[in-house]
């Protein structure tokens, strides 16, 4: 069995899921990620409709098996620990309804990420605790995972009664960001259906090491994101946790939603990292060794793109990634 080799189609949210499926199909791609919630919306899922209807589940399904691929994940990205009551309920209800909706469609991963509580039972905002050299912030840390540990009891409930297996995106500003954390969260819940999604590029840029990542975490990598990243000249003056970001206005075409009255900000002109285009960041020769180590725990496990580069255009970018990725596979 063969690594299945896809894309996440966020990045064509301005294309119908034919059109999208289309694309990627020209690119040789046969693996399937679609958003169902979360931070952004799911244009190419439509999650009521599908939960309610058999017939309209089976119609959903033919759109990928006509085309010779397979939806092998929902992506429900969030932060579904957020104190504030826009954002953590609506996410987690998402996330609850998504592995819902994953076990009637037969797509056996649901792609996520672990969130992160406020500081406190009082607290409004969520709280990232980076380093915690000062005692106060371990009490934070000692409240935040002992939510996120009985939250995320709960999810893999729900995911083991349906036969899901949730892949955890270990991503800085959650309580789950490296694999350390992410091994943390399964084994202090006693959790069995809960595991990593590896996106490579978010352990990049915090200098790990990412085939050690695959290696040290074995099978409870259950998922994988093709994302690359580099290390920019802002480094040099900044750091990998610069906080220089600016507000992006509410009235700006094209912001991205994080919650109600929230959206992502601006980046600042010369950033201490960005993501980039696969092979861009690290050349083909490191994804050849992602793919193997990956196929050493999974040779069926799906590896899908997320294009999120912004020299490139949605399908330029894509491509190129797609080329990179399909060179890498040819040559292990």
């Amino acid at each position: 069995m063969a690594l299945k080799l896809g894309a996440y189609t966020a990045c064509l949210h301005d294309r119908t899921l034919p059109e999208a499926l289309d694309i990627l199909k020209e690119n040789g791609l046969t693996s399937v990620e679609v958003n169902t919630g979360g931070f952004i919306p799911s244009p190419h899922c439509p999650v009521d409709l599908l939960l309610s209807s058999a017939t309209a589940r089976e119609e959903y399904l033919e759109a990928f098996a006509d085309r010779g691929m397979e939806l092998t994940g929902l992506n429900c990205n969030g932060n579904p620990l957020n104190p504030l009551p826009g954002v953590g309920p609506k996410h987690a209800d998402d996330l609850r309804r998504t592995i819902r909706l994953a076990g009637m469609l037969g797509v056996k991963h649901v792609v996520t990420m672990s969130g992160t509580p406020g500081s406190d039972p009082d607290a409004k905002y969520p709280s990232w605790v980076v380093n915690p050299w000062d005692g106060v912030y371990m009490d934070v840390l000692d409240y935040q995972w002992g939510v996120a540990v009985e939250f995320w009891k709960e999810i893999d409930a729900l995911a083991r009664e349906n036969d899901v297996r949730v892949a955890v995106e270990m991503h800085p500003h959650n309580l789950v960001f490296s694999p350390v954390t992410l091994k943390r969260l399964v084994d202090e819940g006693g959790l069995t259906n809960v595991g990593a999604e590896m996106d490579p590029s978010h352990l990049m840029w915090q200098g790990m090491d990412v085939v050690a990542c695959i290696k040290w975490l074995g099978p409870l990598v259950f998922h994988a994101a093709a994302k690359d990243a580099v290390l920019c000249p802002g480094a040099d003056i900044r750091g990998v946790l610069d906080t220089s970001f600016t507000r992006v206005p509410a009235d700006a075409p094209g912001k991205v939603p994080t919650g109600y009255g929230f959206w992502c900000n601006a980046w600042p002109e010369n950033p201490a990292w960005k993501f980039v285009a696969v092979g861009l960041g690290n050349d083909v020769p490191f994804w050849t060794e992602f793919l193997r180590a990956l196929a050493e725990i999974d040779p069926g496990m799906a590896v899908n793109i997320e294009h999120e580069d912004a020299a490139y255009s949605r399908t330029e970018g894509l491509a190129l990634a797609a080329k990179n990725l399909h060179s890498a596979a040819a040559a292990f």
